[in-house]
C-alpha cells in the first residue's frame, strides 16, 4: 500500500496518465480538429471532428462503465456489512441512493449502523455529509 492513509480530504482518485495526459490529448485533438475545420472546411476535416467526438465518448464511457461496476461492488459490500452488523436495517437498504451507500462504504463497522439509521431517518441525505460524520475512516485502496 504505497498510497497515504485515506481520509475525506484525499480519498478521490486521479490517475494522471488518464485524467490529465490521455484526456488532455483527446481535448487538444478535438480543439485542433474544430479549428482546422473552421479554417479549411473539408470532408476530411469533418471526419476528424467526428473522430475526436468519438474518442471523447470512448474515454467518457470507459470511465463511466468502470465507475458503475465499482458502485455495484460497493453496494454489495455495504449490503453484506449491513446484513452482518444491523440485520434489522437490511430490508431498508434498497432505500439508499448511490451517493449514500458509496459514502457509507468508508465507515468503520462500529459506526456504520448508527450512520445508516441517520440516513434512513432522513437526517443525513448527501454523500458528502455522511463522509464528514465518519470518524473511523476505512480507506478503499482498490478504487477505479
Amino acid at each position: 500500500m504505497s498510497d497515504p492513509k485515506q481520509n475525506l480530504a484525499n480519498h478521490a482518485r486521479y490517475v494522471p496518465a488518464f485524467h490529465f495526459v490521455c484526456l488532455g490529448l483527446i481535448m487538444a485533438f478535438a480543439l485542433h480538429a474544430l479549428l482546422s475545420l473552421n479554417q479549411r472546411p473539408s470532408v476530411d476535416g469533418a471526419f476528424q471532428v467526428v473522430l475526436a467526438f468519438a474518442l471523447l465518448l470512448v474515454a467518457w464511457f470507459a470511465r463511466a462503465f468502470a465507475l458503475t461496476a465499482q458502485d455495484r461492488l460497493i453496494r454489495l459490500e455495504v449490503s453484506l456489512r449491513v446484513q452482518r452488523l444491523a440485520p434489522e436495517l437490511a430490508g431498508r437498504f434498497t432505500q439508499l441512493t448511490t451517493a449514500q451507500f458509496t459514502a457509507l462504504r468508508f465507515a468503520g463497522d462500529a459506526e456504520l449502523p448508527g450512520l445508516l439509521h441517520e440516513v434512513l431517518d432522513g437526517k443525513l441525505t448527501r454523500g458528502i455529509d455522511i463522509k464528514k460524520r465518519i470518524t473511523d475512516w476505512q480507506g478503499d485502496y482498490l478504487r477505479v
